[in-house]
């Protein structure tokens, strides 16, 4: 629980997917988005980043992927001038360890978590493989999340593991979550329905996702909003809470 100062603010973003669909046609976009976090950080008291930060993210145990230094080094100035990060594993980084733990003071979350901000409640989480479909991703999720996969994967050279995940991060479907990347209606987006039946059980103010990559802002019960944060590809949305009211915009 953390009740904000009055210039204070949560902010929340997810789905970069930095390195896609390659290392020269990503660092626009990384460029874009490091201007945001300089600009968010005269009023951040909290940066939530939800999931899939990098389009493939490995971490072999004395092995971390090369490239974005300029996204982590910002991220560790934030949290060293007393910002607090969370991160949120995506389905493209869900190889992560401890990395961001051990260098750069972020907890890392696999899961959804729950948080409180001037007493409005948060369920926060990337969102891949809840809901009622996304059976396939699922079954592949386990496999991949499984501690003999990863034991197996590290026998791979990094240069040859690294090469091969990337490929694959574009082009299988199942792992870059690609669809048409349109409002189906809240009885066919899964992870509103998702969003209602976590209300059954507990109120929350604001149940916040990433893993769609659509924007959206949606009345899904009494005094509750589902949020979908959008992406770093096409949309350059962010959420910001201001200690009243949560708000999506467009950087």
């Amino acid at each position: 629980m953390m009740n904000l100062a009055a210039h204070q603010k949560v902010y929340f973003a997810s789905d970069q997917h930095f390195g896609a669909p390659t290392r020269e046609l990503s660092l626009p976009r990384e460029q874009k988005f490091l201007r945001w976090l300089d600009e968010i950080k005269k009023d951040a008291a909290v940066l939530f980043l939800v999931g899939d930060l990098f389009d493939f993210w490995f971490e072999y145990k004395t092995v971390v992927p090369k490239g974005f230094v300029r996204i982590l080094g910002k991220l560790a100035e934030m949290r060293d001038s007393g910002i607090e990060i969370y991160f949120f594993v995506g389905n493209h980084d869900l190889w992560m360890n401890d990395y961001f733990e051990q260098e750069l003071g972020i907890p890392v979350y696999r899961d959804n978590r729950e948080f409180t901000f001037n007493q409005k409640t948060f369920l926060i989480g990337h969102g891949d493989g809840k809901g009622p479909g996304d059976k396939g991703y699922k079954r592949m999720k386990k496999v991949f999340t499984h501690p003999l996969s990863k034991w197996l994967y590290r026998w791979l050279h990094p240069d040859i593991g690294v090469k091969l995940a990337q490929y694959l991060s574009v082009k299988n479907k199942l792992i870059s979550g690609e669809a048409d990347v349109k409002f189906l209606g809240e009885e066919n987006e899964w992870l509103i329905q998702y969003a209602k039946r976590k209300l059954q059980d507990k109120h929350y103010d604001y149940l916040v996702f990433g893993h769609r990559h659509l924007p959206m802002q949606i009345n899904v019960g009494e005094n509750a909003e589902y949020i979908n944060l959008g992406d770093w590809i096409g949309y350059f949305t962010y959420g910001v809470f201001d200690g009243e009211q949560f708000e999506l915009k467009k950087y």
